[in-house]
């Protein structure tokens, strides 16, 4: 009997009387205060500036360059897509120089322009915030481009006229026509520029005129030049008497000044339309 107690299992262990702990509940964000929630963005910001900042400012100083090189090359490649990649690479170099005169000018007024851009079959544009701070000063912005490309172009009918290669000849009469086309005196133009110094009633006249060779030649751009010429058009005439830019005294020009500013408006037509008279090369459907 003593034997067989032996193999009694143990009794059960008596209850716990203590209370058992349960798990701590699961971690709860505790709610910042108004000085960590705008003191924190501002130093992780700091810390961030502090680690990166010279790459920062070295992408800032090459980002004018990304946009206007990269605009350049879309507008060769769409260019290319009608004229081949040769001579839509002397097109865009021709506006790149038309450009240049506007960028160059601008900073002899005092202006510093923001970047160039090219929009495929539009041309390209300067980025300005101000066009010198009077008219006389805008027509000097605006006629700088068409002086400036077209010595650009007659520099190509110099090589035209030394190698005898009519592809210069082609592009040099291309750029007679553009530098011509912008001097229409119609918003936002460079003749639009010019006539802001010298009688911007001749806004109107511009304006008919386009409106008349939308009727004869529809082309989207001119549709465009329109909408958008319009619009500027009547902003500015509205405003004329109030002046522009800050400056009431914006479209008082002396007569000397608009003289001059006539002279170099009416130049630059006979030059270019000699130039493309000279320039022009008969082409047929056989050649292309």
């Amino acid at each position: 009997m003593e034997r067989q107690s032996q193999w009694i299992p143990p009794a059960p262990p008596a209850p716990l009387t203590e209370p058992v702990v349960s798990a701590p509940p699961p971690y709860q964000q505790r709610r910042k205060t108004l000085r960590e929630r705008v003191l924190g963005p501002i130093l992780v910001a700091g810390a961030l500036l502090l680690k990166f900042g010279k790459a920062g400012l070295l992408l800032a100083t090459k980002a004018k360059f990304l946009a206007t090189s990269g605009s350049m090359l879309v507008s060769v490649a769409a260019y290319a897509l009608i004229w081949g990649w040769t001579f839509a690479v002397g097109f865009v170099a021709l506006l790149f120089v038309h450009e240049m005169g506007h960028y160059i000018q601008l900073r002899r007024e005092g202006v510093k322009p923001s970047g160039m851009l090219f929009i495929p079959f539009l041309g390209a544009v300067v980025g300005t915030r101000s066009l010198g701070g009077s008219a006389l000063a805008e027509a000097r912005v605006g006629l700088a481009g068409p002086v400036l490309g077209t010595v650009g172009c007659l520099v190509t009918a110099g090589i035209y006229l030394a190698t005898g290669n009519e592809f210069w000849k082609a592009l040099a009469f291309t750029g007679f026509f553009l530098n011509l086309f912008n001097l229409l005196p119609v918003l936002p133009l460079d003749g639009g520029r010019a006539m802001a110094a010298m009688a911007p009633w001749m806004w109107f006249v511009g304006f008919g005129a386009m409106l008349a060779l939308l009727f004869i030649a529809p082309n989207p751009i001119l549709i465009l030049i329109l909408i958008f010429g319009g619009m500027e058009t009547y902003r500015r005439w509205k405003q004329r008497k109030a002046g522009s830019e800050g400056n009431a005294a914006y479209y008082s020009v002396k007569p000397i000044h608009r003289l001059a500013v006539g002279a170099v408006y009416v130049g630059l037509l006979v030059l270019l339309g000699v130039g493309m008279d000279l320039t022009h090369l008969a082409r047929t459907f056989s050649d292309a």
